[in-house]
Protein backbone atom coordinates (compact mmCIF):
# COMPACT_ATOMS: atom_id res chain seq x y z
CA UNK A 1 0.00 0.00 0.00
CA UNK A 2 1.04 3.33 -0.46
CA UNK A 3 2.41 5.70 1.80
CA UNK A 4 0.25 8.71 0.78
CA UNK A 5 -3.07 5.69 0.86
CA UNK A 6 -1.75 4.87 4.20
CA UNK A 7 -1.89 8.15 5.82
CA UNK A 8 -5.05 9.43 4.24
CA UNK A 9 -6.91 6.48 5.04
CA UNK A 10 -5.78 6.61 8.92
CA UNK A 11 -6.80 10.55 8.51
CA UNK A 12 -10.10 9.71 7.14
CA UNK A 13 -10.41 6.59 9.86
CA UNK A 14 -9.84 9.00 12.44
CA UNK A 15 -12.21 12.37 10.85
CA UNK A 16 -15.35 9.20 10.34
CA UNK A 17 -14.87 8.72 14.13
CA UNK A 18 -14.58 12.03 15.53
CA UNK A 19 -17.78 13.12 12.96
CA UNK A 20 -19.85 10.31 14.78
CA UNK A 21 -18.91 10.57 18.27
CA UNK A 22 -19.67 14.39 18.38
CA UNK A 23 -22.74 13.86 16.68
CA UNK A 24 -24.54 11.52 18.63
CA UNK A 25 -22.43 12.82 22.13
CA UNK A 26 -25.14 15.38 22.24
CA UNK A 27 -27.32 13.25 24.55
CA UNK A 28 -24.87 11.99 26.75
CA UNK A 29 -24.25 12.29 30.39
CA UNK A 30 -21.02 13.88 31.49
CA UNK A 31 -17.89 12.73 33.16
CA UNK A 32 -15.85 14.81 35.37
CA UNK A 33 -17.30 17.73 32.82
CA UNK A 34 -17.11 15.85 29.53
CA UNK A 35 -19.68 13.65 27.37
CA UNK A 36 -18.72 10.61 28.55
CA UNK A 37 -19.34 9.40 24.98
CA UNK A 38 -16.30 11.36 23.98
CA UNK A 39 -14.39 9.63 26.27
CA UNK A 40 -15.31 6.52 25.46
CA UNK A 41 -14.27 7.39 21.24
CA UNK A 42 -10.97 8.79 22.78
CA UNK A 43 -10.44 5.69 24.78
CA UNK A 44 -11.21 3.12 21.61
CA UNK A 45 -8.01 4.74 20.10
CA UNK A 46 -5.80 5.27 22.81
CA UNK A 47 -5.83 1.96 23.66
CA UNK A 48 -5.09 1.01 20.07
CA UNK A 49 -2.35 3.65 19.54
CA UNK A 50 -0.62 2.00 22.72
CA UNK A 51 -0.18 -1.29 21.24
CA UNK A 52 0.55 -0.39 17.69
CA UNK A 53 3.70 0.89 19.01
CA UNK A 54 4.35 -2.44 20.84
CA UNK A 55 3.38 -4.18 18.11
CA UNK A 56 5.50 -2.14 15.52
CA UNK A 57 8.73 -2.31 17.62
CA UNK A 58 8.08 -6.24 18.62
CA UNK A 59 6.91 -6.67 14.69
CA UNK A 60 3.99 -8.97 16.10
CA UNK A 61 0.35 -8.85 15.08
CA UNK A 62 -0.11 -11.50 17.85
CA UNK A 63 -2.13 -9.25 20.10
CA UNK A 64 -3.83 -6.91 17.21
CA UNK A 65 -7.41 -9.57 17.79
CA UNK A 66 -6.90 -9.77 21.35
CA UNK A 67 -6.83 -5.83 21.70
CA UNK A 68 -10.25 -5.32 20.11
CA UNK A 69 -11.24 -8.03 22.16
CA UNK A 70 -9.61 -5.49 25.22
CA UNK A 71 -10.98 -2.60 24.50
CA UNK A 72 -14.89 -3.67 24.21
CA UNK A 73 -14.41 -6.10 27.44
CA UNK A 74 -12.44 -2.86 29.80
CA UNK A 75 -15.03 -0.22 28.24
CA UNK A 76 -18.41 -2.79 28.94
CA UNK A 77 -16.84 -3.36 32.98
CA UNK A 78 -15.97 0.38 32.85
CA UNK A 79 -19.44 1.75 31.60
CA UNK A 80 -21.25 -0.65 34.18
CA UNK A 81 -19.04 0.56 37.00
CA UNK A 82 -19.71 4.24 36.06
CA UNK A 83 -23.64 3.88 34.85
CA UNK A 84 -24.89 1.16 37.07
CA UNK A 85 -28.42 0.81 35.54
CA UNK A 86 -30.22 -2.33 33.69
CA UNK A 87 -29.59 -0.43 30.45
CA UNK A 88 -25.72 -0.33 31.30
CA UNK A 89 -25.83 -3.71 32.76
CA UNK A 90 -27.74 -5.76 29.35
CA UNK A 91 -25.98 -4.15 26.97
CA UNK A 92 -22.57 -3.85 28.17
CA UNK A 93 -22.64 -7.77 29.40
CA UNK A 94 -23.85 -8.75 25.94
CA UNK A 95 -21.41 -7.10 24.45
CA UNK A 96 -18.16 -8.20 26.65
CA UNK A 97 -19.77 -11.75 26.99
CA UNK A 98 -19.39 -11.66 23.18
CA UNK A 99 -15.71 -10.12 22.82
CA UNK A 100 -14.44 -12.98 25.56
CA UNK A 101 -15.59 -15.32 23.19
CA UNK A 102 -14.06 -14.01 20.12
CA UNK A 103 -11.15 -12.74 21.38
CA UNK A 104 -9.95 -15.44 23.30
CA UNK A 105 -10.54 -18.03 19.94
CA UNK A 106 -8.74 -15.50 17.55
CA UNK A 107 -5.85 -15.14 19.74
CA UNK A 108 -5.75 -18.98 20.39
CA UNK A 109 -5.90 -19.37 16.34
CA UNK A 110 -3.18 -16.83 16.16
CA UNK A 111 -1.36 -18.24 18.55
CA UNK A 112 -1.63 -22.05 17.38
CA UNK A 113 -0.61 -21.11 13.43
CA UNK A 114 2.16 -18.71 14.48
CA UNK A 115 1.11 -15.77 12.51
CA UNK A 116 -1.54 -14.08 11.02
CA UNK A 117 -1.36 -13.98 7.06
CA UNK A 118 -2.61 -10.79 6.72
CA UNK A 119 0.10 -8.94 8.13
CA UNK A 120 3.39 -10.71 6.77
CA UNK A 121 4.02 -7.34 4.76
CA UNK A 122 2.03 -5.01 6.41
CA UNK A 123 3.84 -5.08 9.60
CA UNK A 124 6.83 -4.06 7.63
CA UNK A 125 5.46 -0.42 7.14
CA UNK A 126 4.68 1.97 9.51
CA UNK A 127 1.74 3.92 8.32
CA UNK A 128 0.28 0.79 6.89
CA UNK A 129 0.36 -1.28 10.35
CA UNK A 130 -0.84 1.92 11.93
CA UNK A 131 -3.60 2.97 9.24
CA UNK A 132 -4.55 -0.94 10.51
CA UNK A 133 -4.80 -0.02 13.71
CA UNK A 134 -6.93 2.79 13.84
CA UNK A 135 -9.11 1.01 11.44
CA UNK A 136 -9.49 -1.57 14.38
CA UNK A 137 -10.55 1.40 17.01
CA UNK A 138 -12.96 2.58 14.42
CA UNK A 139 -14.07 -0.92 14.14
CA UNK A 140 -14.58 -1.29 17.75
CA UNK A 141 -16.26 2.53 18.27
CA UNK A 142 -18.43 2.06 15.20
CA UNK A 143 -19.93 -1.35 16.38
CA UNK A 144 -21.05 -0.34 19.86
CA UNK A 145 -22.04 3.48 19.22
CA UNK A 146 -25.66 2.10 19.40
CA UNK A 147 -24.93 0.49 22.69
CA UNK A 148 -22.52 3.42 23.82
CA UNK A 149 -25.54 5.83 22.82
CA UNK A 150 -28.16 4.06 24.97
CA UNK A 151 -25.99 3.51 28.03
CA UNK A 152 -24.91 7.34 28.49
CA UNK A 153 -27.40 8.84 27.44
CA UNK A 154 -29.63 10.86 30.07
CA UNK A 155 -32.68 9.80 28.84
CA UNK A 156 -32.01 6.15 29.72
CA UNK A 157 -33.14 6.36 33.73
CA UNK A 158 -36.13 3.84 33.82
CA UNK A 159 -37.95 1.71 31.61
CA UNK A 160 -41.02 2.29 30.19
CA UNK A 161 -43.28 -1.12 28.38
CA UNK A 162 -42.08 0.11 24.82
CA UNK A 163 -38.52 -0.28 26.46
CA UNK A 164 -39.01 -3.37 27.84
CA UNK A 165 -40.51 -5.12 24.63
CA UNK A 166 -37.13 -3.36 22.98
CA UNK A 167 -34.59 -5.20 25.53
CA UNK A 168 -36.38 -8.95 25.42
CA UNK A 169 -37.07 -8.51 21.23
CA UNK A 170 -32.98 -7.41 20.73
CA UNK A 171 -31.76 -9.86 23.28
CA UNK A 172 -33.40 -11.89 21.18
CA UNK A 173 -31.88 -11.42 18.20
CA UNK A 174 -28.33 -10.86 19.85
CA UNK A 175 -28.55 -14.71 21.39
CA UNK A 176 -29.48 -16.11 17.55
CA UNK A 177 -26.71 -14.12 16.02
CA UNK A 178 -24.58 -15.00 18.97
CA UNK A 179 -24.94 -18.58 18.60
CA UNK A 180 -24.81 -18.74 14.92
CA UNK A 181 -21.27 -17.34 15.47
CA UNK A 182 -20.11 -19.77 18.23
CA UNK A 183 -21.42 -22.59 16.48
CA UNK A 184 -19.82 -21.98 13.31
CA UNK A 185 -16.55 -21.25 14.46
CA UNK A 186 -16.82 -23.94 16.40
CA UNK A 187 -17.82 -26.51 14.01
CA UNK A 188 -14.81 -25.00 11.51
CA UNK A 189 -12.74 -25.22 14.29
CA UNK A 190 -13.00 -29.28 15.01
CA UNK A 191 -13.03 -28.78 10.75
CA UNK A 192 -9.45 -28.01 10.65
CA UNK A 193 -8.20 -30.14 13.77
CA UNK A 194 -8.98 -33.53 12.31
CA UNK A 195 -6.09 -34.33 9.92
CA UNK A 196 -8.30 -36.05 7.39
CA UNK A 197 -9.06 -32.59 6.28
CA UNK A 198 -5.50 -31.18 5.91
CA UNK A 199 -5.95 -28.78 2.80
CA UNK A 200 -9.79 -29.56 2.66
CA UNK A 201 -12.80 -26.65 2.68
CA UNK A 202 -15.91 -27.34 5.00
CA UNK A 203 -19.15 -27.76 3.52
CA UNK A 204 -20.96 -29.27 6.82
CA UNK A 205 -23.48 -27.91 9.23
CA UNK A 206 -23.62 -24.24 8.91
CA UNK A 207 -21.28 -23.75 6.09
CA UNK A 208 -23.72 -25.52 3.88
CA UNK A 209 -26.44 -23.11 4.76
CA UNK A 210 -23.78 -20.32 4.52
CA UNK A 211 -20.16 -19.99 2.87
CA UNK A 212 -19.66 -17.47 5.91
CA UNK A 213 -22.21 -18.41 8.34
CA UNK A 214 -19.62 -16.92 11.36
CA UNK A 215 -20.42 -13.32 9.98
CA UNK A 216 -24.15 -13.78 9.34
CA UNK A 217 -24.32 -14.46 13.14
CA UNK A 218 -21.78 -11.32 13.93
CA UNK A 219 -24.24 -9.11 11.72
CA UNK A 220 -26.96 -9.95 13.66
CA UNK A 221 -25.91 -9.80 17.66
CA UNK A 222 -24.59 -6.12 16.50
CA UNK A 223 -28.35 -5.62 14.91
CA UNK A 224 -29.66 -7.03 18.50
CA UNK A 225 -27.65 -4.53 20.63
CA UNK A 226 -29.20 -1.69 18.08
CA UNK A 227 -32.71 -2.66 18.92
CA UNK A 228 -32.20 -2.32 22.92
CA UNK A 229 -30.76 0.85 22.27
CA UNK A 230 -33.23 2.26 19.71
CA UNK A 231 -35.88 3.61 22.71
CA UNK A 232 -33.22 5.44 23.99
CA UNK A 233 -32.19 7.69 20.60
CA UNK A 234 -32.97 11.32 20.87
CA UNK A 235 -32.32 13.75 18.13
CA UNK A 236 -28.86 12.79 16.43
CA UNK A 237 -28.23 9.06 18.65
CA UNK A 238 -30.06 7.75 15.58
CA UNK A 239 -27.01 8.30 13.44
CA UNK A 240 -25.41 4.99 16.04
CA UNK A 241 -27.52 2.75 13.85
CA UNK A 242 -25.06 2.79 11.55
CA UNK A 243 -23.45 0.33 14.14
CA UNK A 244 -24.90 -2.88 12.71
CA UNK A 245 -24.82 -1.41 8.80
CA UNK A 246 -21.09 -1.08 9.37
CA UNK A 247 -20.75 -4.34 10.44
CA UNK A 248 -22.23 -5.54 7.56
CA UNK A 249 -20.27 -3.47 5.19
CA UNK A 250 -16.89 -4.13 6.75
CA UNK A 251 -17.50 -7.73 7.05
CA UNK A 252 -18.63 -8.03 3.21
CA UNK A 253 -16.89 -5.70 1.29
CA UNK A 254 -13.85 -4.86 3.37
CA UNK A 255 -11.90 -6.97 5.56
CA UNK A 256 -14.00 -10.18 5.91
CA UNK A 257 -15.36 -12.08 3.56
CA UNK A 258 -13.39 -10.87 0.20
CA UNK A 259 -10.40 -11.58 1.68
CA UNK A 260 -11.46 -15.09 2.54
CA UNK A 261 -13.15 -15.54 -0.80
CA UNK A 262 -10.09 -14.71 -2.99
CA UNK A 263 -8.28 -17.04 -0.63
CA UNK A 264 -10.78 -19.78 -1.20
CA UNK A 265 -10.21 -19.34 -4.83
CA UNK A 266 -6.72 -19.53 -5.28
CA UNK A 267 -6.51 -22.50 -3.16
CA UNK A 268 -9.67 -24.68 -4.38
CA UNK A 269 -10.64 -22.74 -7.27
CA UNK A 270 -10.24 -25.11 -9.89
CA UNK A 271 -11.30 -27.75 -7.37
CA UNK A 272 -14.80 -29.17 -9.12
CA UNK A 273 -16.40 -29.67 -5.39
CA UNK A 274 -15.78 -26.17 -4.40
CA UNK A 275 -17.24 -24.64 -7.81
CA UNK A 276 -19.79 -26.69 -6.99
CA UNK A 277 -20.33 -25.83 -3.35
CA UNK A 278 -19.88 -22.06 -4.33
CA UNK A 279 -22.89 -22.43 -6.64
CA UNK A 280 -25.57 -23.75 -4.51
CA UNK A 281 -23.75 -22.00 -1.23
CA UNK A 282 -25.04 -18.57 -0.62
CA UNK A 283 -21.90 -16.31 0.24
CA UNK A 284 -23.92 -14.79 3.44
CA UNK A 285 -27.18 -15.09 4.21
CA UNK A 286 -28.22 -18.45 5.27
CA UNK A 287 -30.08 -20.42 2.68
CA UNK A 288 -31.26 -24.29 3.32
CA UNK A 289 -28.74 -26.42 1.09
CA UNK A 290 -29.81 -27.24 -2.62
Amino acid sequence: MSLKTSISGTLISIAIGILVALATSQNSINFFGFPLLIICFIYCYLIHWIFFIHGYVNQTEHYFDAIGSVTFVSLSVFLIFVIQDFYAFLICSLVGIWSLRLGSFLFKRVKKTGRDTRFIEMKKDFFWFFLTWNLSALWVFLSYVAGIVAVTSKYSYELSFTEIIFCIFGFFVWLIGFLIEVIADNQKKKFKEDIKNKDQFISHGLWSWSRHPNYFGEIILWLGISIIAFPIFRGWDYIALISPIFVYYLLVNISGIPMLEKAADAKWGKDENYIAYKNKTNILFPRKPK
